[in-house]
């Protein structure tokens, strides 16, 4: 018993002994943490390089786009074939993804050998035995008659502009195919294929192994964003924001980066940690200068560094007593997997002095103990430098996500990494080490690349597939330019229509008279009260406007809410509400006994006889209060004062917003000729010559006209043009069949319309993964100021999905993506059909004058105008190309509604003295 307890200590004794003095040895291959830290940041700094456009063709760590845009969703079904070149055996693979209960992977595989000579051979040659080992395996899955979609995983550093090109850069791993370096291998094989004339094969997607590893744990995992070969050669890939990726035009969503990691160091940047193996590996090998981060790390030199390594040792007469053998001295002759059989914890001892004994060198139990941690040295330095590559990746996604704590996925894959007993255990150890702040968790491929390289393909084959049905979806809200004049012509005829004393009761463009005369003359002056009802607030203003050298107008307001019952309630009761709010504001004014002249901004459709007096010809914007359509809505508000018996006022003018907009502006641009609003609902108005308008008496001078242009296409003039979606957006609406051109291109609508697009997108299962939410269900849960928001340049992708989740919508980046650009279409064609009415109006303008040119400003005032970031600007290039004649310029009221209405008051006051007097 106390023999075997000495034999065990001194065994202990001679180890640690041994141990010491290998790594007293060996101590340049032994880093601490803060060196990892460093190669961390160096790597950092590559990765930057790569992803330059002005760095990039220097840098060595080439950080080169895939065009894989996505990880698998779950979504992915159909029949495939995976070819999977990379090394001396090459496979080919049928994948077969269904949607039965659950999404399922049926995989049919087949091995090929690559001889030596044709790797070493011409590129045409390599082609060829390629498609041949592809026609011979599509003959024993009798699909030689199918055209299936191919998915190419090529395991070599290439360059792509698109998914299914790939132009390689170097040969790595003893291929040295000739002819090859420089072309697209797409396109190689494509020729191969085609020379053999007995099957066809749709090439959609070319991937490297790094990126195929990631989407076959992607389609287990979907936190999976980062791939890592650790096995013959090493490399890295990962989901990279495209707002980094200068390389590649836009800057929405993600796409993967394939680093090529293993040349990292090729420009001397790892110098300082190579050691004389590392030097002696590089100049014996194929590519001198090349991949020399790979050469530290990867399993095709692990053996040969040991080798190398135990060499010197023994001329130093440090191991085997000195001697060498011819064994020995020849490369290869210690494989990585000897190197994984002698670190096992158990029989690693006696598998070394196997391995040894073959190498004719008589090892003693001291020189096994001082071999093994001699590998166990290597190996660790392989993990060590992995981690601290991998960690720097690690730490970009988490900047990249602006996150605390990192949670993701690592799809992994390599002989090295699985067969190694300890390499996974020391990965892992070292990563977490080195980003404290993270859950990493570490997925094994099962099935190599070739399901990753199947998945990229149905990837590609679903998205041009759904690219394709989102395109022809949008399609319909693309407005031609032939179309947009065509709408432009159809206003003008509903125009002539409305202005028609015959044909005025059928017009849907009712073209109402406003009995405003004049645009101001900066003669105005006086105090005066404007009411400005247009929505869910009404407001009473004091407006004071000074004359002079110096005009001023100075202006004092108060908004009051107008409830729901109240607006869809009587109407005594609604004008008994605004009467106690005027009422109020006279009390904070302190003006109770003033007799003031008062404008009414009433923002709805009115029949004017007079400047005084407005019939309502229909409530819109939610409003429902009976006993008001047919009404004069001036007597109504002069009933509602006389009800109160508080106070006086005099009603000078009924004003719609739309000729307020026009007013305010024209007070400080005389040329100013029309109002648009573009915001909650869409209107116009612009001053017509007398003569035009059959319904009031006299030819002399102008009056403005109220378009009441929203109910344009009423007659079905627009239907050519209108979607389902608009359709369904009509039928739910509070009046159904009206007011189609303002559902067109209002912001009460548009939001309406996009949640309809989303909803058949996600029925479709483009968008949510299929799911339509409750809250997508609601109506009116997409509001206008959404768009808006979505749609603005400076917004990132991230941003655009928080917008979505704060309305319950969990959208990925892709979703992101196709949401922004649904909106983008629809506020697009909204801005092109009021920028084609404004055109009309214009145009009759400058032909009502019989002129050859015409310069006009328009007024305008909205929402939709003001806050959307791409509206305006499509509107006023689309009133340039369909009205050329017209230079039109655009300026933006600053309340128009109140201002507006004052002015307009002001104008009847001044104009009612000066009949006065005439007359006297």
């Amino acid at each position: 018993m106390i023999a075997a307890q000495l034999l065990a200590y001194y065994f202990t004794e001679l180890k640690d002994d041994q141990v010491k003095k290998i790594d007293k040895y060996l101590y340049a291959m032994r880093y601490s943490d803060e060196t990892l830290r460093d190669i961390m940041t160096r790597f950092g700094q590559e990765m930057d390089k790569g992803l330059s456009k002005d760095t990039n063709p220097t840098a060595t760590v080439k950080m080169l786009p895939t065009f894989v845009r996505s990880i698998p969703d779950g979504s992915e079904k159909g029949d495939f074939i995976a070819v999977d070149l990379g090394g001396s055996n090459f496979r080919i693979l049928r994948v077969k993804v269904s949607h039965e209960k659950k999404q399922t992977v049926q995989i049919e595989t087949q091995n090929y050998d690559t001889p030596e000579d044709i790797m070493h051979g011409s590129g045409s040659r390599l082609f060829d035995h390629v498609a041949e080992c592809l026609g011979d395996f599509m003959e024993k899955q009798n699909i030689k008659d199918k055209k299936l979609p191919v998915g190419f995983t090529f395991s070599f550093p290439c360059g792509q502009t698109k998914l299914n090109e790939a132009v390689l850069l170097t040969w790595t791993k003893r291929f040295k195919a000739s002819g090859v370096e420089g072309m697209d291998v797409v396109q190689l094989l494509n020729r191969a294929i085609k020379k053999r004339g007995d099957y066809e094969a749709d090439i959609m997607a070319v991937v490297n192994d790094t990126v195929g590893t990631m989407m076959t744990c992607g389609f287990d995992d979907h936190r999976c964003e980062v791939g890592i070969i650790i096995g013959t050669g090493t490399n890295a890939c990962y989901m990279e924001e495209m707002r980094h990726i200068e390389l590649v035009e836009g800057d929405e969503g993600r796409m993967c980066i394939n680093t090529e990691w293993g040349a990292f160091g090729d420009d001397g940047a790892l110098e300082d940690i190579r050691t004389e193996f590392d030097r002696e590996i590089d100049r014996g090998s194929l590519n001198p200068g090349k991949q020399l981060f790979e050469k530290m790390v990867s399993g095709m030199y692990m053996g040969e560094l040991v080798r190398l390594i135990l060499v010197k040792m023994a001329k130093e007469g440090l191991l085997f007593e000195g001697r060498i053998t011819a064994e020995l001295l020849t490369r290869g002759t210690i494989e990585t997997k000897h190197v994984s059989a002698m670190e096992k914890s158990k029989e690693g001892l006696s598998k070394t002095k196997e391995i040894l004994t073959h190498l004719c060198v008589e090892p003693s139990m001291d020189d096994c103990i001082a071999v093994q941690h001699v590998c166990g040295i290597v190996s660790h330095r392989s993990a060590y430098l992995v981690a601290a590559a991998l960690g720097a990746i690690l730490l970009r996604l988490k900047e990249n996500k602006h996150v605390a704590r990192l949670r993701t996925t690592v799809g992994i894959d390599g002989s090295l990494y699985k067969m190694h007993p300890q390499y996974s255990r020391r990965l892992h150890k070292t990563v977490r080490r080195l980003i404290p702040d993270s859950d990493v968790r570490f997925l094994l491929s099962e099935s190599g690349s070739g399901k990753g390289a199947a998945m990229v393909t149905a990837w590609a084959y679903r998205l041009a597939d759904q690219t394709r049905q989102i395109e022809e979806t949008l399609e319909q809200f693309r407005l031609s330019k032939v179309q947009l004049l065509e709408v432009k012509k159809r206003m003008r005829v509903e125009m002539d229509i409305g202005l028609g004393k015959d044909t005025q009761d059928k017009a849907t463009v009712k073209m109402l008279p406003t009995y405003v005369r004049q645009t101001p003359d900066g003669t105005e002056n006086g105090d005066f009260l404007a009411l400005d009802l247009g929505g869910t607030n009404f407001r009473v203003l004091l407006v004071k406007i000074r004359s002079g050298k110096r005009r001023t107008v100075e202006m004092h307001n108060k908004i009051y809410a107008i409830p729901h019952e109240i607006m869809q309630g009587t109407g005594e009761e609604l004008f008994d509400h605004i009467v106690h709010c005027i009422s109020d504001f006279l009390d904070y004014m302190g003006m109770k006994n003033a007799r003031l002249p008062l404008g009414f901004t009433f923002s709805f459709p009115c029949q004017q006889t007079s400047l005084d007096a407005g019939i309502l010809l229909t409530w819109t914007k939610g409003f429902k209060a009976t006993d008001c359509e047919g009404e004069d809505v001036v007597g109504l508000l002069r009933e509602g004062i006389k009800r109160r018996e508080e106070f006086d006022l005099d009603v000078v003018a009924i004003v719609n917003d739309t000729v307020g907009t026009m007013m305010t502006c024209a007070y400080e641009e005389p040329t100013c000729e029309v109002g648009l609003i573009a915001g909650t609902g869409s209107n116009a108005c612009y001053m017509e010559e007398m003569r035009n308008i059959d319904l009031v008496e006299g030819d002399e001078g102008k009056m403005c006209i109220n378009m009441e242009w929203g109910a344009f296409g009423d007659n079905g003039c627009l239907d050519d043009i209108r979607t389902e979606y608009d359709r369904a957006v009509d039928e739910l609406s509070l009046n159904p069949g009206k007011q189609r051109y303002e559902k067109m291109c209002s912001g009460m609508y548009l939001g309406e319309i996009v949640r309809n697009i989303l909803i058949d997108l996600t029925k479709r299962g483009f968008l949510f993964r299929g799911q339509i939410s409750e809250t997508l269900k609601t109506r009116g849960i997409f509001e206008t100021k959404f768009l808006s928001q979505i749609e603005s340049d400076r917004l990132a992708l991230l941003q655009v999905r928080s917008i979505l989740q704060h309305l319950g919508l969990d959208s990925t980046c892709d979703d992101s993506i196709i949401v922004k650009e649904v909106c983008g279409t629809v506020s697009r064609r909204a801005a092109q059909i009021c920028g084609a009415g404004m055109a009309a109006v214009v145009d009759k303008i400058r032909e009502n004058r019989g002129l050859d040119h015409l310069n006009v400003t328009v007024g305008v005032d909205g929402t939709l105008y003001k806050l959307h970031p791409h509206f305006s600007r499509i509107m006023h290039q689309t009133v340039k190309e369909l009205a050329p004649k017209c230079n039109v310029t655009f300026l933006l009221s600053e309340d128009g509604s109140g201002k507006g209405a004052a002015l307009i008051t002001a104008v009847g006051c001044r104009l009612r003295e000066q009949e006065k007097q005439q007359q006297s």
